[in-house]
């Protein structure tokens, strides 16, 4: 039998998970500055369009980010609001470990 606190788990590693690529990093730091069409996203990580809605999918599924539709055109933004400072958090972590 499944605890609540296994499935809570369970679903947080499936966030870490979604956020275990460094596309989908790229993605979810410049959604924390506002909503972004799947095009512009596809420009910033440079992969084909079926490899960016790969990506975007995972990360939905995840709860990380929400999709709309306008007109011919997908929009994606941040749903889980806590992710900017989490990520805010570990590049810090990062550049005090890291020489640039």
């Amino acid at each position: 039998m499944t605890s609540p606190n296994d499935t809570i788990l369970h679903e947080q590693a499936a966030i870490f998970k979604a956020l275990g690529h460094p596309a989908r990093l790229l993605m979810v730091r410049a959604l924390t500055d506002g909503t972004l069409c799947v095009c512009e996203l596809q420009e910033l990580v440079g992969s084909d369009m079926s490899t960016v809605s790969k990506h975007l999918s995972l990360l939905k599924k995840a709860g990380i980010v929400r999709d709309e539709r306008r007109g011919n055109n997908m929009y994606y933004s941040i749903e889980l609001p806590c992710v900017s400072s989490f990520l805010r958090c570990t590049e810090n972590a990062v550049r005090g470990r890291v020489i640039l």
